[in-house]
C-alpha cells in the first residue's frame, strides 16, 4: 500500500526559499492594505467572541458568486477550504482522479485522506515540426526578437472531456481540476465543464474545482457551482485580489454538502478568527476598488511575457490569455541548473516544474509590479542563456 502524503512538498520548498529581488516565483498580484476602508479598531470586534458561521460574510461571499448563502462554507484559505471539501467527498481506498500537471498540495491532501489516486492528462494538440530555422537558439529580452518556434494554438495544457472519459473507472469517486489551470492559466469554459460534469455524474462521482484564479481571467466567468450539484467550488481573495493574509477562503457546494462540510470545518477548526473575518467583509465591500490596477497591471504583464516567450527558441508555450501564472516548457535544458543559475546569478526566481509533475518545465509569475516583471523576464532571458 502507497504510504499517505504527510506533507505538501511544494509548500515547504516555498515557504523556505530565500527572497529574489526579481521574484517570478509568485502566484499572485501584490498585497493590497485594507487602511483606506478600516475606519477603526473598534470596526474589528476585537472581543474575543465567535460568530457562528457569520452570516454577513457568508451573504457577501454568496452575492459575489451568485448564490444562495446557504451554500457557502467559509475555510482558511482555498487550501483548507480544498481539505474540507475533499474530506467530505471521499473515503480512504476511494479513486481520486486528478489533472496532470498539477497544483501538487492537491495531490497531497487526496493522499494524506487515502484516496487511491489516478492522473488524467493536460495535453497541448501535436504541432507542426520545426523548420530548419526553427531550431537557431537566441537570446532575447523582453520585447526581444521575433522568431523561435510558432506559439501554441489556444489555451496551454487545455482541459479534456475525453481524456477524462479515457481515465474514468467505477471506482472513480471525485474528480479534481483547477480553473483558471495551475500552473498553465488555461480556462475551462462552461461547455467543457458541463461535459466533464455530464461524466462524472453517470460514473456516480462528483467534480472539485479550484478556482482561485479565475478571478484573473481576461473576462468575468461564473463559478462551475453554479452548473450542477455535481460540481464543488473553492476559491479565496489570495491571488486575484492581494489579500493572502486575511485567509479568507470559501466552497461553494449544494446545501445538503454545504452542512456536511460545515461539520467538519467546527472538527477541524472549530472557528474561523472573527477579526480576519471581519476585515474580509470589509474587503469583499470594497472589492471592485481594491481591483481596480489589476486588471490594467495583469495586461500590461500579460503583454510583457507574450513579447518575451516568442523571443526564445528555447522555450515552448502558448500565448498567455488568461491569469497569472504561465507554464512554459525548456527545450533541450536542465530547469534545476536554470533555477539555481536565475537564483545565484540574477537574483531572480522562478518554480521548477517538478512541483506540478513536469520536471522541464517551470512556473512563470506576472502578477507582480510591472517593473519587477519586466526586469525579471529579461534576467531570465539571460538565465536560459547561461544555461545554453
Amino acid at each position: 500500500m502507497t504510504a499517505r502524503a504527510m506533507q505538501s512538498e511544494y509548500m515547504h520548498w516555498a515557504k523556505n526559499q530565500p527572497p529574489a529581488r526579481y521574484n517570478l516565483a509568485s502566484s499572485e498580484v501584490p498585497h493590497v492594505s485594507l487602511d483606506p476602508w478600516v475606519k477603526d479598531i473598534a470596526s474589528l470586534e476585537l472581543d474575543g467572541a465567535s460568530r457562528h458561521r457569520y452570516p454577513a460574510l457568508r451573504e457577501a461571499i454568496a452575492a459575489k458568486c451568485g448564490v444562495d448563502p446557504a451554500c457557502v462554507v467559509m475555510a482558511d484559505g482555498t487550501s483548507m477550504a480544498n481539505m474540507l471539501a475533499m474530506a467530505a467527498l471521499i473515503e480512504p481506498g476511494d479513486e481520486v482522479l486528478i489533472e496532470h500537471p498539477a497544483y501538487e498540495p492537491l495531490v497531497a491532501a487526496a493522499s494524506f485522506l487515502g484516496a487511491k489516486v489516478r492522473r488524467f492528462e493536460r495535453q497541448n494538440p501535436p504541432r507542426a515540426p520545426l523548420g530548419e530555422g526553427d531550431h537557431a537558439q537566441h537570446g532575447g529580452g523582453v520585447a526581444g526578437a521575433a522568431g523561435g518556434p510558432p506559439p501554441l494554438a489556444g489555451e496551454d495544457l487545455p482541459l479534456s472531456p475525453a481524456a477524462i472519459a479515457a481515465a474514468l473507472t467505477p471506482a472513480t469517486r471525485l474528480i479534481i481540476l483547477t480553473n483558471l489551470h495551475n500552473p498553465s492559466s488555461a480556462l475551462a469554459p462552461p461547455e467543457t465543464l458541463l461535459e466533464i460534469g455530464a461524466l462524472a455524474a453517470r460514473a456516480g462521482a462528483r467534480v472539485l474545482v479550484d478556482e482561485v484564479y479565475l478571478d484573473a481571467a481576461t473576462t468575468p466567468q461564473r463559478s462551475a457551482a453554479l452548473l450542477s450539484d455535481t460540481f464543488i467550488t473553492t476559491s479565496s481573495l489570495t491571488k486575484a485580489h492581494g489579500l493572502s493574509g486575511l485567509r479568507c477562503g470559501w466552497i461553494l457546494a449544494a446545501p445538503d454538502l454545504a452542512e456536511r462540510i460545515w461539520r467538519l470545518n467546527e472538527l477541524f477548526a472549530v472557528a474561523q478568527p472573527h477579526p480576519t473575518e471581519r476585515l474580509a467583509l470589509i474587503a469583499l465591500a470594497n472589492l471592485a476598488e481594491i481591483d481596480a490596477a489589476n486588471t490594467a497591471h495583469l495586461a500590461h504583464n500579460r503583454a510583457l511575457a507574450n513579447a518575451f516567450f516568442p523571443s526564445r527558441a528555447d522555450l515552448e508555450v502558448a500565448p498567455l490569455t488568461h491569469g497569472i501564472t504561465a507554464f512554459p516548457r525548456l527545450i533541450g535544458g536542465d530547469v534545476h541548473r536554470l533555477h539555481a543559475l536565475l537564483r545565484d546569478r540574477h537574483d531572480t526566481s522562478i518554480v521548477p516544474g517538478r512541483f506540478f509533475g513536469a520536471p522541464d518545465h517551470f512556473r512563470v509569475g506576472i502578477g507582480g509590479e510591472p517593473a519587477v516583471v519586466e526586469a525579471g523576464l529579461a534576467r531570465l532571458a539571460k538565465g536560459l542563456d547561461d544555461v545554453r
